[in-house]
């Protein structure tokens, strides 16, 4: 039944007590509220409740009355069908009705209802604009001509809340219609609101002015929504966004207006003056982002010319006041950076793609580039990139006072707010970045010029000089200059004598005040690494173990940097650095306990595991980095960036100590246990790193211990729970199998086989390719325990090898020839056992399920798969199909012989393919022989390595022990003697030339 003008008491009684303390009060009135819902009318009351003047003051319940409609919008607007059949929906009349009072009430006082009816518009238009609301943007366009401040504020913030809606929908037409938007009307108001501020106006009318400002700053918006959101970017569409030319200088010139009123404001005007600045900053991102979507159209002669030229004023020539507005001289240096570095502003390297008329895109993009690379070229004399370069170096790059300061009261802090912080949150940093991409551009012209300023900052600056004077500050600066652009600047200056002659020099000033070019140099040292020649090694290594040493913890975070970069240079001369290890890892360890900033923790910590990775001695220091892996971890509770750097550092230092890594069980076990709890805190943080640290750990481990044996649930626990571990988790269940032996069987054989049950099956082809081998392993070193344990395994092997599947997928082929090749090893090892297998009923019932039509049994379509699978397979695979082969023969079935001539065929090129490797394969077994010989004629204490332990394996297998010759000649017999005459026929059908090779194969000639 619909809801009329007479239940708006009802409604709004029902809307005031749904906000009422009292459970027994509220719940009713909730529960009616929400039966309402689907009521006619329902929408209509709560628009009513809404615009009541005499409810003006019930800020609340009104409020309560537009969440209600919001979510009936979202329910009941739109069509809906449940189980075929349309739901109740808001009625097309009701809807009318809606629309236009929303349209006719827009003068709303209070903010947060304004809010929410331009909220409510925004979502009705995602409905229904442009079909059934085709006027919502004329009627607010119309409204917005004769509107008082308050009426055009509400206005522009429906605007943007619609357009930012529209924005978000996704299909094409949607997206066009969105484009199509006229601008005009908006830009209008924009221009009109920009020039609306005078000194007298700011005397009064306060309240009024701030309506202004909060408007100006919606109409930004909406203009920002529509020119970014609004159209495919130009560099795809390849066409001109018009109103790019018709906004950008609008926003050009509003910045111009606003600026010269920043320092007047601010002083005058607070409120104001915040406004200002925070419009002429929003202002200029607004044109960033302009350019970064539409380049093409940007670059027009009447747009990035004027903005260019602005911003390069703005950063060589600003007025006095402007040096303070570092947020404003940010977005100008980005401006700048951004066009130099736009790919499309270059020329284009595109393919040739051709449109309907016949013209290359390749061609429309070089012409655009052509153009707007004039523009640059003539915006960008020589002397004005020379002047640009000088300024950015010599005022941008210099350490003011404050930095200064800043300095001095905390070291720590300052190196990572210089070294971290993102480039455009910085003045300094900007500045730097801007510096990079211009000298990139112009390396040829600047490379000189950057050389002069280093010589001037060096000479007008001795290495004596211990005040901080505009000089010492200025060869930091220099040096910052040259450190950054080392690529390009190595053609214009010979590091060995640079490093000699100055750098060096500079290393032997103690004084407190020579941090600052202590620290520069340290990052000189870090960045022109590749340019180090050997015999400049062993000096720059020392310097940086002095810069380590040294009282400032920001010129030591500096060094700890550099020294990381050194180390793990491909050209790292260990040998020179060996004797300086010591020292190296006393620097560390003392300056891991003078931090206290997470990230310098992290550096440090990142050095250390650098170190433990790159050089070779760390045995001599294992007890003392024992003492400090146990301390690090026990003080990075709850850090887990802390925790996963330790974590990659224990990793390389497990590797390092190799078979001697028990010695640090006592503190690495109890870590990893904590990191492969998958119920611990930080398990989604730890998890990874452990797990590779439980994989190094298995694989250097001389013998299993019985901790490394109680953590196998684990492995069983994380597979449950994710398979993105899956070639780790092979690895590890590898290094238990051939380490732990019988006692991890004993131990953990239903681990195993649940284990195996939860891949085999579960995982795609990929995953399951690196577990196939470790099955075939553990077969073979159990051959008699393990097939009844996998019983389950070993029938989705089955359904594998018999499924039809894309036989033209590597990866499926591969996991194919694997799995018959564990059967058949099943079959050589454990005769009896794939016979009991293959003719158990639950296996006929899971291919009947699997959609597998087996037409014969179960032992002999195997057999045809591994006939089938015989050239996929290696060596080793090879050989185990001629083995089960070999078997078949003696089964007293008659089917054998149908498949007689197939089966001698694929044995005697497996013999044949096997006399041919023989050498390769006799050298391969002769050097295990002599290298396991000497293993164990070594003193007792030798540890055989896990790889030596793998090779023993292999060599212990009885497929490689035994004679596939002798089998096949053996078996032949024994087929004969089973079938008689039968098997004469059956021979007598295969070709001669198969017969004679057969028999050359069996020696039987």
């Amino acid at each position: 039944m619909a809801l009329s003008a007479s239940d708006l008491p009802a409604i709004y009684s029902l809307l005031t007590n749904s906000m009422s303390q009292d459970e027994s009060v509220r719940k009713p009135s909730e529960a009616a509220l929400s039966q309402s819902e689907s009521r006619p009318g329902f929408c209509s009351c709560l628009m009513e409740v809404i615009t009541a003047q005499d409810l003006a003051s019930q800020v609340d319940v009104r409020l309560m009355a537009s969440v209600y409609f919001k979510n009936s919008i979202n329910r009941y607007w739109r069509n809906r069908r449940d189980s075929g059949r349309f739901l109740f929906r808001i009625s097309g009349e009701e809807k009318t009705h809606l629309r236009q009072r929303l349209l006719s009430y827009l003068r709303e006082e209070n903010n947060k209802i304004a809010e929410m009816l331009a909220v409510l518009i925004s979502k009705i238009a995602r409905f229904d604009y442009p079909r059934e609301w085709p006027e919502l943007f004329s009627v607010l366009s119309q409204q917005l001509q004769s509107a008082d401040v308050l009426t055009s504020h509400r206005i522009f913030m429906i605007l943007f809340r619609t357009l930012k809606e529209l924005s978000t929908k996704r299909l094409t037409a949607d997206q066009r219609t969105f484009a199509e938007r006229d601008v005009q009307t908006i830009l209008h108001g924009f221009s009109t609101i920009s020039q609306s501020y005078n000194t007298n106006a700011l005397e009064h009318h306060h309240d009024e002015l701030r309506l202004i400002c909060e408007r100006w700053f919606l109409c930004l918006k909406i203009i920002r929504q529509l020119i970014i959101s609004g159209f495919q970017s130009d560099s795809k569409c390849i066409q001109e966004i018009r109103p790019v030319k018709e906004v950008s200088p609008v926003l050009l010139s509003a910045i111009q207006s606003f600026l010269p009123h920043y320092l007047s404001f601010r002083t005058s005007y607070p409120k104001f003056g915040e406004f200002t600045k925070k419009a002429c900053t929003k202002l200029m991102k607004v044109l960033v982002a302009i350019q970064g979507r539409h380049p093409y159209s940007f670059g027009d002669k009447s747009v990035l010319p004027h903005v260019m030229d602005f911003c390069l004023n703005k950063i060589t020539d600003p007025e006095p006041d402007l040096l303070t507005f570092e947020e404003f001289l940010i977005q100008c240096m980005v401006m700048v950076k951004c066009i130099l570095q736009c790919r499309e502003y270059k020329p284009s390297l595109t393919g040739r793609v051709m449109d309907e008329n016949g013209v290359t895109l390749e061609q429309m993009k070089k012409n655009f580039s052509s153009a707007v690379g004039g523009i640059v070229v003539s915006l960008l004399p020589n002397d004005r990139i020379v002047l640009l370069c000088n300024i950015l170096i010599r005022r941008y790059f210099v350490l003011t006072a404050g930095d200064l300061e800043e300095w001095y009261q905390n070291p720590e802090a300052f190196h990572h707010e210089q070294d971290m912080i993102q480039w455009t949150e910085k003045l300094r940093p900007c500045a730097e970045a801007l510096y990079i991409v211009l000298f990139e551009n112009y390396s040829q012209l600047l490379g000189p010029v950057v050389v002069s300023i280093l010589q001037e900052a060096m000479n007008s600056c001795p290495n004596s000089v211990t005040d901080i004077t505009p000089g010492l500050l200025l060869k930091d600066a220099a040096y910052g200059a040259t450190a950054y652009v080392y690529y390009e600047l190595s053609n214009y200056l010979n590091f060995k004598d640079w490093f000699n002659g100055a750098l060096s020099l500079e290393l032997s000033n103690d004084h407190p005040n020579m941090r600052i070019v202590h620290r520069k140099v340290a990052i000189i040292l870090g960045h022109w690494v590749s340019e180090i020649k050997d015999d400049t090694k062993r000096p720059v290594y020392c310097a940086l173990i002095k810069l380590l040493q040294e009282r400032d913890l920001s010129v030591r975070l500096a060094a700890c940097r550099a020294l990381c970069l050194h180390i793990e240079d491909a050209n790292f001369l260990q040998r020179d650095f060996s004797d300086l290890l010591p020292i190296c890892w006393d620097s560390c360890f003392k300056l891991v306990e003078e931090v206290v900033e997470f990230d310098s923790k992290v550096q440090v910590l990142n050095l250390i595991s650098v170190l433990i990775g790159y050089v070779n001695e760390v045995i001599p220091f294992a007890n003392k980095l024992v003492d400090f892996f146990q301390k690090i971890w026990e003080e990075s509770s709850g850090e887990s960036l802390l925790q996963i750097q330790l974590l990659i550092a224990l990793r390389n230092f497990v590797v390092a100590l190799g078979y001697q890594s028990p010695m640090c069980y006592n503190m690495l076990l109890p870590i990893l246990k904590i990191g492969i709890d998958i119920d611990g805190p930080d398990e989604i943080n730890l998890l990874e790193d452990s797990m590779m640290l439980w994989e190094a750990t298995l694989s250097h481990a001389p013998a299993m211990v019985p901790q490394l044996l109680e953590y196998f649930p684990c492995l069983v626990q994380i597979t449950e729970r994710s398979f993105d571990h899956l070639q780790v988790s092979a690895n590890i269940l590898e290094s238990y199998i051939v380490l732990g032996g019988t006692e991890f069987l004993r131990m953990h054989a239903s681990n195993v086989a649940a284990l195996l049950d939860l891949i085999v099956g579960n995982v795609k082809d990929r995953g399951l390719i690196s577990f196939l081998p470790i099955i075939d392993i553990l077969i073979q070193c159990f051959p008699s325990e393990v097939p009844p344990l996998i019983s389950s395994t070993l029938q989705k092997l089955v359904v594998v090898c018999l499924s039809r599947g894309d036989e033209h997928n590597p990866s499926r082929t591969a996991v194919k020839a694997s799995s018959a090749a564990i059967l058949a090893r099943v079959l050589v090892m454990n005769t009896n056992y794939l016979g009991q297998l293959t003719s158990d009923h639950s296996l006929s019932l899971i291919l009947q399920n699997a959609s597998v039509t087996v037409e014969e049994n179960i032992l002999l379509c195997l057999v045809d798969t591994w006939l089938d699978q015989v050239d996929n397979a290696s060596s080793i695979q090879r050989k185990t199909f001629g083995f089960a082969l070999s078997i078949i023969l003696t089964l007293r079935l008659p089917q054998v012989l149908d498949k007689l001539d197939q089966i001698l065929s694929v044995c005697t090129s497996v013999i044949m393919g096997v006399n041919d490797d023989l050498t390769e394969e006799e050298s391969r077994s002769d050097s295990f022989k002599d290298y396991y010989r000497s293993s164990r004629s070594e003193a007792d204490g030798t540890v055989p390595s896990k790889e030596f332990r793998k090779r023993q394996i292999k060599y212990a297998d009885p497929i490689n022990q035994m004679s596939l010759e002798n089998s096949v000649r053996e078996n032949l017999q024994t087929c004969a003697a089973l079938h008689g005459e039968s098997f004469n026929t059956a021979m007598g059908r295969m070709h001669p030339s198969a017969l004679a090779q057969l028999k050359q194969a069996l020696k039987m000639q």
